[in-house]
Order: C-alpha cells, then structure tokens, then sequence
C-alpha cells in the first residue's frame, strides 16, 4: 500500500484528508508507470482510512483517478495506520 509520503524527502504531504489521498494516488501512479501499467490497468483497490467519516473526501479524489474505470473495491476503517496518517490505498494491477 501507498502511505501520503512525498516520496523525494519521506515527509507526510499534509494532515488533509484529501491531500493525503492525492498523494497517495500519485505515489501509485509514479509505481504503475515504472511497471508498464496505467490506472486502466488496475482490478482491485483497498483503501485502509482512519476515519470512516472521511470516505466521502477520499471518494472525490479517489474517482478523479479510477472513477472511470472502477476496480473492485474495498474501503476499511482501521485503528491506526503508520505514521498516523489518515489514508493509505492497495492497488492491482493486471495486463
């Protein structure tokens, strides 16, 4: 799974939800493209969240990425996620 780190210096992007999902999804797609694949590629996404009442934000940005291709998809709350971050998201990809 992809945590919201900015990847050239290991610091969280922000403490917004929508930031964090955003970074994440850019962290994902920076690993697709260096495997050949692109987000239409993608079947299946778990996104792991702190907090359930977040899910309507994380949708929005998560759907301006995989929205028209809508993978299987499962979204979890869970108690803690590393460096407390509010989101991290799973994705594969097949060809």
């Amino acid at each position: 799974g992809q945590i919201p780190f900015v990847p050239e210096t290991m610091t969280l992007v922000s403490d917004d939800v929508k930031a964090q999902t955003r970074q994440s999804l850019e962290n994902l797609k920076a690993i697709l493209d260096e495997a050949g694949y692109i987000f239409k590629d993608v079947v299946k996404a778990t996104c792991f969240i702190k907090n359930m009442d977040d899910f309507g934000a994380i949708n929005e940005v998560y759907n301006e990425y995989l929205g028209e291709v809508k993978p299987a998809r499962a979204c979890v709350e869970v108690a803690r996620l590393p460096k407390d971050v509010k989101v991290e998201i799973e994705l594969i990809a097949v060809k």
